[in-house]
């Protein structure tokens, strides 16, 4: 069987496309290689694959470095050889919202999509009620897709849809290019970015308690924190960091992080990791 390609390059529609850059591409390889094996291992097991995209975008995206257009990952989601039963999409910025509402009507009318304007943060609970009803008999798994510019990501977000439902998340963490950044921001009293991407707001007597080890390193201190809150929700304590860099200067970026409460879950994700770029994996 050939293997899905998540990089599918498209034509200029003419509706809003927002510009990203190079390292992108890695993303999409690693939400679309996931999405498609996820639906394919589990088609015949659940009777609902619903898919949660918590930072939508617009569908498409335009590379700075090369002018050239692809689908971006919503619409990768939708590509695969094997849709979900329900697609659940939110997103914010008003260009980005329409220019993804009209691209999914056009290109995938026959799939069972929500699409949802705001915050994702402020309006989880109604993204929730977008999950379909299950019992016994109809039994359903979602995958979790949170691709945020920033740590502008509330923990109780995840919380909201992880801590009630078995459910897998591929969370984009800026830890390099927003926390490590702005850690001299961040560590002023009035500053609550951090206690709310913790769900911590005592985070900082963590931080200065064990400065021996995480005062040079604040991205560590971040990762390390995250992964004890989500094994506190039952998700499994392997874990799973896929390292973006940038292509100039290879600097660090962001990570993809990987949670699931099932060992299949990180079994699957290993395969896909396998397939992409191995030096750009780290585990911190």
């Amino acid at each position: 069987m050939k293997k899905f390609n998540s990089i599918i390059p498209v034509e200029s529609d003419g509706l809003f496309t927002p510009e990203v850059r190079l390292w992108s591409l890695e993303k999409y390889k690693l939400v679309g290689g996931y999405c498609d094996i996820f639906t394919t291992g589990m088609k015949d097991k659940w009777d609902q694959l619903v898919y949660i995209d918590l930072f939508a975008g617009a569908g498409y995206a335009k590379i700075i470095e090369t002018g050239k257009i692809y689908r971006s990952s919503a619409l990768i989601a939708m590509s695969i050889p094997h849709p979900f039963s329900k697609y659940i999409l939110c997103e914010e910025d008003s260009q980005r919202y329409e220019a993804l509402k009209a691209r999914v009507e056009k290109y995938f009318p026959n799939l069972n999509v929500s699409i949802i304007q705001g915050d994702s943060n402020k309006i989880i609970d109604k993204i929730f009620h977008e999950i379909p009803p299950f019992r016994k008999g109809n039994t359903l798994l979602p995958f979790c897709f949170v691709d945020p510019y920033s740590l502008h990501l509330s923990f109780k977000t995840v919380e909201t849809l992880g801590g009630k439902i078995l459910m897998d998340f591929l969370i984009l963490q800026a830890l390099h290019m927003d926390g490590n950044r702005n850690l001299a921001k961040y560590l002023k009293e009035e500053n609550e970015r951090i206690a709310n991407y913790l769900g911590n707001p005592d985070w900082r007597d963590g931080y200065f308690k064990n400065c021996t080890e995480y005062t040079p390193n604040f991205v560590k201190f971040l990762a390390d924190q995250y992964q004890t809150k989500m094994t506190q929700l039952g998700y499994l304590p392997e874990k799973r960091m896929f390292q973006i860099r940038s292509n100039e200067k290879n600097l660090p970026l962001y990570y993809l992080a990987f949670y699931s409460k099932h060992p299949r879950g990180i079994d699957y994700y290993k395969h896909i990791e396998n397939r992409i770029s191995p030096q750009l994996k780290l585990e911190l």
